[in-house]
């Protein structure tokens, strides 16, 4: 996920700064300075960064614009989409429900879920609360993600689709990152206290800390005010784009916060789930939720940035040691905008990292405040690292380059567009139609509008798609179209070059002519 513009503009408290002076010898006017030319030199929309210490918010700074082309900064109250970094809130929720005896971690999704299937029955048996939150089941990182993606279905509709998830590995013995477990994890949410994911947020953990402008719907933008726009971008840089509803999947990514409301969920997790002298979270729930479920292999062989020397995921949060110290952590990659959010326990430090744009330097801001607050002698420039690497990636990443390369010129379709047209099912999806309307190729996705597109003949029985609509996380990409022997269509496969939506586990096939 990825990044954006900055016009540069920094505010930073200079009552809380000047306090935190008498706490740290942390110079803030020069981490102030290094976070601006950051966002300068990563040119992206707007930054809003906080970072608190023993409970407290003791610098926020801000950057940039929230939408490129037009006047006005970002502020500590501005909103950002966190995305996944809403999945440490959907652990605490179940954490709660399990202290009062309505579910236990271990519990069969089934026993909630009756509808919930894998790709093994034996599987869709077995599968707990706690193998939903520590991704662990067999899928492959992102795997199935376009059965929510921009869908209008409620999430227990698309829910009935996982059992054709392909399996990425053995079963509790893998780790593929699964936004679709977490859904899982909503349902279950709802089902049990039958009120949606956002009521039991909201009542459980917002109100309770006071986080009164986060909103778990883009519905509520408006009525909060001071957000920032999502920014994708191309070769001519940043552009903005609409916000895209994820309230259908809010347990997975769907709250929008500010630096100053997050401030309060960093201060309550430092204190181990303590608010105002009330345990939210118990002791048990603390330590099962930053426990590794899930570990990765470490080279032990030679040094590393971090001096790491573990690295896991827990229950809706990322673990791992930072210059000896537990760190735990999340980051979160919306249409548009991507965050951070990491914690240091023992040091009872936090940093928060919202960002308006695909290319976005959220863990060199990160890395870098936390060097300074933890005395790293070695004063590393995270932000140049880190941009070189992003930028070379980048312009390796040859995968859209070397397919318009291949095209081959001056060829034509063996079909005619009449039998082009018709319903395709993907059994992993749902219904996916091929219309032809004012002389053009319509690609239209049953129950996601905003996927609609447009074909255009590529070369042969491939057409390429043109998007109606902005689309932050791929841009180029075909279809191909399929025949039997006969010269029948059968099916279609895609083919749309990225990172994070796999489009070519669709695998339309033809159920009815138009």
């Amino acid at each position: 996920m990825k990044k954006l513009i900055l016009l540069l503009l920094a505010v930073f408290l200079l009552p809380t700064g000047v306090q935190a002076q008498s706490k740290s010898d942390v110079n803030l006017r020069k981490l102030d300075a290094y976070f601006r030319k950051m966002a300068e030199d990563w040119d992206i929309p707007s930054a809003s960064i906080g970072i608190v210490r023993d409970g407290e918010l003791i610098f926020t700074g801000n950057y940039g614009v929230m939408e490129v082309g037009k006047d006005g900064a970002p502020d500590a109250n501005t909103l950002y989409a966190i995305a996944s970094n809403s999945k440490a809130f959907t652990s605490a929720i179940i954490g709660m429900l399990v202290q009062e005896g309505k579910l236990d971690w271990n519990d069969p999704v089934r026993k909630y879920l009756p509808y919930f299937k894998l790709y093994d029955s034996w599987v869709s048996e077995h599968t707990t609360i706690r193998d939903l939150l520590s991704h662990r089941v067999g899928l492959g990182t992102f795997s199935g993600d376009n059965i929510w993606y921009k869908s209008e279905l409620p999430a227990k509709e698309f829910i009935k689709c996982y059992e054709h998830v392909p399996q990425a590995y053995p079963f509790r013995s893998g780790y593929g990152y699964s936004n679709l477990m977490y859904i899982a994890a909503g349902e279950v949410i709802e089902t049990v206290t039958g009120k949606s994911w956002a009521e039991n947020v909201r009542e459980r953990i917002l109100l309770p800390l006071g986080m009164d402008r986060t909103i778990a719907s883009v519905k509520d933008l408006e009525t909060q005010g001071n957000y920032a726009t999502p920014h994708a971008r191309n070769e001519n840089g940043n552009y903005p784009i609409p916000w895209t509803s994820w309230d259908n999947v809010a347990a997975t990514g769907g709250l929008i916060s500010s630096v100053s409301d997050l401030a309060k969920w960093v201060a309550f997790n430092l204190d181990n789930g303590i608010h105002n002298g009330d345990t939210l979270l118990s002791k048990k729930t603390r330590n099962l939720v930053w426990t590794p479920h899930n570990n990765f292999v470490v080279d032990h062989t030679s040094k590393n940035d971090f001096n790491r020397h573990f690295n896991a995921y827990g229950l809706g949060w990322g673990l791992s040691d930072y210059q000896g110290r537990l760190r735990v952590g999340h980051t979160g990659g919306y249409d548009g905008m991507i965050t951070a959010v990491t914690l240091i326990p023992d040091e009872n430090l936090g940093v928060i990292v919202l960002t308006n744009g695909v290319k976005s330097p959220i863990m060199a801001a990160t890395y870098y405040a936390l060097d300074r607050f933890l005395g790293v002698k070695t004063e590393k420039d995270w932000s140049a690292d880190y941009l070189k690497r992003t930028d070379e990636n980048r312009a390796g990443d040859t995968r859209i380059a070397d397919r318009k390369a291949s095209r081959v010129m001056n060829t034509q379709t063996s079909l005619a567009l009449d039998k082009l047209t018709g319903t395709y099912m993907s059994d992993i999806y749902g219904e996916i139609n091929i219309r032809y309307e004012g002389g053009e190729l319509k690609l239209e996705f049953s129950h996601s509008p905003l996927l609609s597109a447009r074909l255009t003949h590529w070369h042969y029985d491939v057409w390429e798609i043109h998007w109606d609509h902005p689309q932050a996380w791929f841009s180029f990409g075909t279809v191909k179209f399929k025949t039997d022997n006969n010269l029948k269509v059968t099916g279609f496969d895609f083919d749309v070059p990225n990172d994070d939506f796999f489009f070519e586990e669709l695998k339309p096939y033809r159920i009815a002519d138009k």
